[in-house]
């Protein structure tokens, strides 16, 4: 995983359920980059990544108060990863939304429980099997829009187009050679996606569909 480029302020992201979803979602957010205040209620799994995240804590999280506390509602991205327990799930991701943290994600372990989740406030729900820990860690920390790893290192990205890269043809920006990525597809603002070309100029606010090896596109994703 790619660490931030030099300069880019860290993503401050806590992180609430250090289980098996949680903990390893944890560990990608702090090996991008991002700050995490790391939160379970369970001692133990708190000792665990004590040493690994930026701050962890023992925390009912279904108490306001306690959320205050710790600055919860100062962060704008939050990560409810409870899994065992669908009434603390739901009390928190609710509690967050209270809070009106911009960006809130949600572990679900259904579809009925996502859309609970969905209807007190979460803005994205994620399930597990279909979601794993380090492509929502890419996701969660606004840098792409979309990541998809297959196997040999190689990545798909949705992400925002860098404003190295806008109102040139892609030609001159040598983006192929510069960053080792291609740029497969780009959207405009009301528009549908349409294959890039050499002359294809890029403009700001334009979404493009980028590949390469893993390394390469999440470098290219931190010039957004």
């Amino acid at each position: 995983m790619g660490r931030q480029s030099h300069g880019a302020r860290p993503s401050r992201v806590v992180v609430i359920g250090l289980g098996r979803f949680g903990g390893s979602l944890a560990m990608e957010l702090v090996e991008g980059g991002s700050e995490v205040l790391a939160l379970d209620n369970r001692p133990y799994l708190v000792q665990q990544f004590s040493d690994v995240v930026t701050h962890a804590a023992v925390a009912d999280t279904t108490d306001p108060e306690v959320l205050r506390q710790l600055d919860v509602p100062d962060f704008r991205r939050a990560v409810v990863a409870i899994g065992d327990d669908l009434e603390a799930s739901i009390l928190t991701t609710s509690l967050l939304a209270d809070f009106e943290i911009p960006h809130i994600w949600a572990k679900a372990i259904s579809r009925q429980h996502g859309r609970i989740l969905e209807r007190v406030g979460a803005h994205r729900v994620v399930l597990p099997e279909h979601d794993m820990g380090e492509r929502v860690a890419h996701l969660v920390t606004g840098r792409m829009l979309d990541y998809i790893q297959f196997e040999d290192d190689y990545a798909i990205v949705k992400t925002r187009a860098p404003a190295a890269a806008v109102e040139r043809p892609l030609s001159e920006t040598k983006v192929r050679s510069k960053y080792g990525v291609t740029v497969v597809g780009i959207k405009r603002p009301g528009e549908g996606f349409t294959y890039a070309t050499q002359e294809t100029v890029l403009h700001h606010g334009d979404i493009l569909i980028v590949s390469g090896r893993s390394n390469d596109v999440e470098r290219f994703a931190d010039l957004t």
